[in-house]
């Protein structure tokens, strides 16, 4: 396995070809800026192939809110407070507080409040040396972090260098169950954030690419499978399942036609769009609160 430092983290497990032709084969995804599998064979006489799992950073979701809107937000309401830190007692909650408070960190950087970023850096330093990522979490990053304030886009670099740089730990320190547990935490947390921001409407393009979560929770429901036998990933992975079932419910469209404006009058295709109707929103948001909320051990 593997992570890259990009846009997203890349997963990388090996995965022999018999079990992926007995699964169907390749698996795709109608939104590429979010979420892919892709498999390559390593060579002619391999009879394994390298399957990628590409989730985005939090940070990622919540700059795409700030651009569609809500650059202005200064709302910290509804973050996990730094405060019940105390309560996480065993290696499961803080490794799922550590993704959930990166997120946090993330968020406060994104929307430039400063003076929140300081308290949940701190927060992420504490738990980071709980979990063994410590050697991730630099004491010049907070003066990174202190220089910064005020500058979103530095704020926001700094906390995306902190968020792979804890997950390069722990790959490298084999610790794969921990580190889905961080990955599953950060995006639960990402999603809370997001449908605390925007309530439903129609046609409405951040609801759209909260529906478009769907794959991101195939691909990541894949990536705990692979810690199933550890009981922490296990009972993490039956909370996702039925998050996965109620975004099963979700129809999927075809999108609006384009017609292309040159001589010739090509119509284009739009593809597929996932649309849900504000009944099955209200429950994907309901069952994202109880997951995250059973993580944070908050109501």
């Amino acid at each position: 396995m593997t992570i890259k430092k990009q846009n997203i983290l890349l997963f990388a497990a090996v995965i022999s070809a018999s079990m992926l032709s007995s699964c169907g084969g390749e698996k795709k995804s109608e939104n590429a800026d979010d979420i892919s599998v892709v498999d390559t064979t390593a060579d002619s006489t391999s009879t394994l192939t390298e399957t990628f799992y590409q989730v985005p950073s939090p940070g990622e979701m919540l700059s795409f809110i700030k651009q569609v809107g809500g650059k202005n937000n200064k709302n910290v309401s509804f973050l996990n407070k730094v405060e019940n830190q105390k309560q996480y007692t065993d290696q499961k909650l803080k490794a799922l507080n550590f993704g959930i408070y990166s997120c946090d960190l993330s968020y406060c950087s994104v929307f430039e409040i400063g003076t929140e970023a300081l308290k949940y850096f701190k927060n992420l330093k504490e738990l980071g040396d709980q979990i063994g990522v410590s050697a991730a979490i630099k004491p010049e990053n907070l003066k990174r972090l202190q220089d910064n304030i005020g500058n979103s886009d530095s704020l926001a670099l700094i906390t995306d260098e902190l968020y792979f740089a804890s997950f390069e730990t722990l790959e490298g320190s084999k610790q794969g169950p921990a580190l889905s547990l961080v990955v599953a935490g950060g995006w639960i947390e990402s999603l809370f954030i997001v449908t605390n921001l925007a309530k439903y409407e129609t046609k409405s393009v951040v609801v759209e690419r909260i529906c478009d979560q769907k794959y991101t929770l195939d691909n990541l429901i894949e990536f705990l499978r692979k810690y199933r036998t550890d009981e922490s990933v296990a009972s993490v992975l039956i909370k996702f399942e039925e998050l996965q079932s109620e975004f099963s419910k979700i129809e999927e469209k075809e999108a609006d036609t384009l017609e292309a404006k040159n001589k010739t009058k090509r119509i284009l295709s739009g593809g597929k769009n996932l649309i849900a109707t504000a009944d099955q929103y209200k429950h994907i948001v309901d069952k994202i609160r109880f997951i995250r909320n059973s993580f944070t051990l908050t109501k």
